[in-house]
């Protein structure tokens, strides 16, 4: 099965800072599939899968289906992990 990762964030998000770039770094890298939403643009996806914290990571399959979700401040590992789970 195919997924992705819905990686939900916000400028003003100390933890998503941080993880931003590296969230960047693997998808050019290939180890990930990720598309970026800024929840201060884009308010129908976070209302579509009820993200009320920043950063939260959604693994959806290719249909958009949540698989699982991870709310917080993750590094690589705990990222290749959790999309690999």
């Amino acid at each position: 099965m195919d997924k992705g990762i819905l990686y939900f964030s916000a400028p003003w998000c100390g933890p998503c800072k941080v993880m931003s770039p590296l969230v960047e770094q693997m998808e050019k890298q290939g180890k990930i599939r990720v598309k970026k939403v800024n929840v201060d643009y884009d308010a129908s996806l976070p209302a579509k899968y009820n993200i009320k914290n920043v950063p939260t990571m959604v693994l959806t399959d290719l249909n958009g289906n949540e698989i699982s979700r991870k709310i917080g401040q993750m590094n690589e590992q705990q990222i290749l992990d959790f999309y690999n789970g």
